[in-house]
């Protein structure tokens, strides 16, 4: 297998990995978790709960849609050659870790649709939020530099 090949794999999977983590951090973290286990929030607070619910079907859609777009890239790489799971692993952190932290501090805060919760100190929520998106981003950025090919680390 040629270079150029092996290095557009490489980044395929990585992206696969991110799609996947953001998609599953939008779709069963956030769904699941706070918006029907908990019940704590939904996508757009800003409106009656008709308009929140239904923003909320399509944001979990497009959510879904992402995870399902990493795992065909996913299933392509594995076609053409052997995947690296550690590496794919790394990604699914650094997608995980990258829409957490982009829906803490943009939507959250920046244009301020929804908090993670209403009624309470935000700071300990916040801090728990934005501070877990840090580690996981890191983690996973850490273990993506780690398991590069030799010949791309420069």
């Amino acid at each position: 297998m040629s270079t150029p090949l092996k290095s557009q794999l490489d980044r395929r999977t990585v992206l696969s990995g991110v799609l996947f983590g953001s998609g599953i951090a939008a779709s069963m973290i956030d769904l699941f978790i706070f918006h029907l286990a908990l019940q704590w929030h939904h996508f757009y607070d800003l409106s009656t709960t008709e308009v929140a619910l239904t923003i909320d079907g399509f944001f979990h859609a497009f959510g879904w849609f992402i995870t399902v777009w990493g795992l065909f890239l996913l299933a392509d790489v594995r076609r053409r050659t052997e995947v690296h799971w550690v590496r794919w692993t790394g990604a699914v952190l650094a997608g995980v870790g990258f829409f957490q932290l982009f829906d803490g501090v943009v939507f959250h805060k920046l244009l301020g649709i929804h908090q993670i919760r209403y009624g309470v100190d935000l700071f300990v929520y916040d801090l728990t939020w934005i501070g877990s998106a840090v580690m996981l981003l890191m983690f996973g950025l850490l273990m993506l530099r780690r398991t590069r090919p030799a010949r791309l680390r420069a």
